[in-house]
């Protein structure tokens, strides 16, 4: 079996690292050009562990350049992991491979297909999530399923947190399927549709909080949102709080969408049906921002 591996953020390095240590080989990287590191959140490079290991690295600007399908071809890859890259393959990538093209996605397919997936499972209050490594296809998260890695969901789990265990997952996962997946011992397996279920991208805005929101609404929000997403936020008049972190307390009065500040470090909001404390928080001057703007 030949495999190749394109990424260029920290979590595909990890993942190569993880086949490394499995005693696994590429025959290929495949990564940004160098001048285009500016223009990706988070890249990373991945020229001193290949050179380390004598792995030949080609250098994109996309996963679509004609030279990815003929170097494909040319060296007679059977599988290729696409593993922290923003841009979707093309058919012709796709069935370059011999066997097909890998990815990874971080929910239990095929439940969860789509975006967000980190802060969706929380505000869904699922009881479990995981990582999903399967076969791409022309679909968007649709093609057959080779293995998974199930995470159970805590009732205190925060994007942070979550976002991590993912990522660990995700390691976690390749290490384990690595022998297997070379020996040709994995059987992708189609999924089923009738359980199929697709979650929307996410905006900033989407962090709102609402004063006909109950606390437990709220608590979900704030803890799906937290770093690394934008936060929820609460609107009071010129004022914008956003919050990274706090909890539900005691209800001090049924005057619902106020704010009260408590002392410099915590701040509470009067919800329908109890009162949420924002423990770790930012105050934004709404007018001021606005006029910087302009």
């Amino acid at each position: 079996m030949k495999f190749a591996f394109v990424t260029c953020v920290e979590l595909g390095l990890a993942c190569m690292k993880e086949i490394d240590q499995a005693g696994g080989t590429l025959d290929l990287v495949i990564t940004l050009k160098d001048r285009l590191a500016s223009e990706k959140s988070g890249r990373i490079y991945v020229d001193d562990f290949c050179k380390a290991r004598n792995i030949d690295v080609l250098k994109i600007r996309s996963i679509n350049d004609d030279v990815v399908v003929q170097e494909l071809k040319r060296r007679r890859i059977d599988w290729l992991f696409i593993i922290g890259w923003s841009q979707i393959a093309s058919t012709a990538v796709l069935r370059a491979p011999s066997r097909g093209v890998l990815g990874m996605h971080p929910t239990l397919l095929p439940n969860g297909r789509g975006r967000a997936s980190i802060p969706w499972a929380i505000l869904k209050g699922l009881p479990e999530t995981g990582v999903t490594l399967f076969q791409l296809d022309e679909g968007v998260d649709t093609g057959p399923i080779l293995a998974q890695e199930r995470l159970l969901i805590t009732s205190e789990e925060t994007a942070t947190t979550l976002y991590r265990r993912i990522a660990e997952a995700h390691q976690k996962l390749m290490r384990y399927v690595w022998q297997d997946l070379a020996e040709d011992r994995l059987t992708p397996v189609a999924q089923d549709e009738s359980l199929a279920t697709v979650w929307p991208g996410r905006t900033p805005a989407d962090g709102r909080i609402q004063a006909s929101m109950t606390v437990s609404m709220v608590d979900r929000l704030v803890r799906a949102t937290t770093r690394p997403y934008p936060g929820a936020f609460w609107d009071d008049g010129d004022r914008r709080v956003r919050i990274w972190a706090g909890r539900i307390v005691e209800p001090e009065s049924k005057s619902t969408g106020q704010v009260s500040s408590t002392n410099a470090t915590s701040l509470r909001i009067t919800l329908a049906d109890g009162v949420y404390e924002a423990q770790d928080f930012d105050l934004i001057d709404l007018a001021t921002q606005a006029g910087a703007n302009e």
